[in-house]
């Protein structure tokens, strides 16, 4: 048993946490789709042909956006494919995933899946193919409310009411060779200048997401998103993050699928990702803060974070790259364990702790494509264990984000010198005087004992939840024979003291915790039945 502690105080604030955060990815890649989200003739499908089990479980993980339909995917979209009758859509060729698309599911079935399941909709124009004028034609389809020959049409094809989907992305990781027409950063800052314009001026109301780096360690890291925001800075509002966590050494034992023990990471150093997630955002917001201070503009960029998991289990060979062009093939079918779930944990503290310049991010993806959800076609759906720290920080997470002050032993990683083997993040809502905490000890053999002090926050507080996810084997894995093997469970009473405006915590090595607490003695608050 190690000692910690975690202070925080109601006049020190980080920001507002924008809902948004708590996002997902569906592209139309692999099983993410068919036999994912849809599947006619499956026991529990919907009229329109959507798994009612998947559908559940989407509400129950919490998710408040969804981006869509790409991806890789979107840089070969036409959007005209998806919409009209199903029985005249085109089969296509989807060259980002050497798949068949048959278009079954498109804009207008999307859109209702999104209203039936609770989530706002984050859409995305395909400037790889092509570019503004599709761009500007997709949008005026989707949210013109009629009168003009798109809107008409998208009448005509059942959906009377515009989609008024406000949040836009303009293309997909546009600086990778992987991409269909990759662009430079100065060909790319163009285009998505003026695709933005065009799409601003059919809908002034809109949000619009610039593509940054694919990844942390791309070529062009910093110089992309310098380049871009240059040319695109007064019209877009995002610039993009994207990252997956690998426990791979190096991309080429990974891209080999190596099996070699010595090729991969420790689990310390698995969870070090935590803190080099929080540096790529700090450096993100360094070079668009920098772009605006050349061009003497108050304006400020802030960071869509819509690609974020852990993925390298399926990430070589016949998992990217299947042969025959079959429909729906079995891509990127990682299969989560506890560990996973764990770094999950601490990277949403992470993001919350960010909230500030944070305002929207996806995992990805939903559904069987490194997804927190997993299906057999005509059989269950499931809960991968990185479903439980998404879906409670989902639920709980509302208000603002209070700085954590931390104090706590930690370990020594080569890159980022001590890092403390608490990650924490506070969630705090005046108005109804909830205050959520999200507790990761990464510590692996010793429990912590952790003081919390919350300052300010009322001094009569009662427990509403208080719960752990933890289990003896970090590889633990949910299965459809053993779907709850790793799950969150209520903490032990004897774990938990409360004493006016602290606490006294037990958290168990190598998990992660979530104790939500109501106060009723602050000025200004609603009752305790809000």
């Amino acid at each position: 048993m190690f000692e910690a502690t975690l202070t925080v105080d109601r006049e020190f604030e980080i920001a507002p946490l924008d809902r948004r955060m708590f996002g997902i990815f569906v592209e139309h890649m692999g099983r993410c789709v068919y036999t994912g989200i849809y599947e006619p003739g499956h026991p529990t499908a919907d009229a329109q042909g959507f798994r009612g089990d998947v559908a559940a479980l989407t509400r129950e993980l919490g998710a408040t956006l969804v981006r869509y339909p790409g991806g890789n995917f979107m840089s070969g979209y036409n959007w005209e494919d998806g919409v009209g009758p199903r029985e005249d859509r085109p089969v296509r060729l989807d060259l980002a995933w050497y798949s068949t698309e048959t278009n079954q599911v498109g804009t207008n079935e999307f859109m209702a899946w999104c209203k039936d399941v609770g989530m706002e909709p984050m859409m995305g124009v395909n400037l790889g193919t092509r570019g503004p004028d599709e761009a500007r034609h997709f949008l005026e389809y989707c949210n013109h409310p009629g009168g003009t020959a798109l809107s008409e049409l998208r009448k005509s094809h059942g959906a009377e009411q515009p989609h008024a989907a406000k949040l836009w992305c303009l293309g997909n990781e546009m600086d990778g060779p992987w991409q269909i027409c990759r662009k430079t950063p100065e060909e790319y800052g163009r285009m998505a200048l003026e695709a933005g314009k065009l799409m601003k001026m059919v809908d002034p109301t809109i949000e619009l997401a610039a593509c940054g780096s694919s990844a942390h360690d791309m070529p062009t890291y910093g110089i992309w998103e310098d380049r871009v925001l240059e040319h695109c800075f007064d019209v877009v509002d995002y610039i993009s993050l994207h990252t997956y966590f690998s426990k791979y050494k190096s991309a080429a034992a990974m891209n080999a699928g190596s099996q070699d023990p010595a090729d991969l990471m420790s689990t310390p150093e698995f969870f070090s990702q935590i803190d080099t997630t929080g540096h790529f955002i700090d450096e993100i917001v360094a070079v668009a803060d920098a772009v605006a201070a050349r061009r003497h503009s108050k304006k400020r960029i802030m960071l869509s974070f819509d690609e974020w998991n852990v993925w390298y289990r399926a990430r070589h060979a016949e998992h990217l790259k299947p042969t025959g062009w079959p429909q729906a093939p079995r891509l990127l079918e990682e299969l989560y364990n506890t560990e996973d779930a764990l770094l999950i944990g601490g990277v949403l503290t992470t993001l919350m702790n960010h909230a500030d310049r944070v305002k929207v991010a996806c995992m990805a993806q939903l559904v069987n494509v490194i997804g927190p959800i997993m299906t057999e076609p005509g059989g269950p759906a499931w809960r991968q264990t990185i479903f439980h720290p998404f879906a409670q920080a989902a639920r709980w997470a509302r208000g603002t984000v209070l700085q954590p002050v931390l104090r706590s032993p930690g370990y020594t990683h080569a890159s980022h010198g001590e890092l403390p083997y608490l990650c924490a993040s506070v969630v705090d809502d005046a108005e109804s005087g909830t205050t959520a905490l999200f507790l990761l000890n990464r510590n692996l053999t010793d429990s912590m004992a952790l003081t919390v002090n919350l300052r300010g926050l009322g001094a009569s507080r009662e427990l509403v939840e208080a719960s752990q996810l933890h289990h003896p084997d970090l590889q633990a894995c949910n299965t459809q024979s053993d779907p709850d093997q790793v799950a969150p469970s209520p903490l032990a009473k004897n774990a938990i003291e409360i004493e006016g405006e602290s606490m006294r915590i037990t958290l168990k090595p190598a998990s992660w915790n979530v104790i939500v607490t109501r106060s009723n003695d602050r000025p200004g608050q609603r009752s305790s039945a809000a």
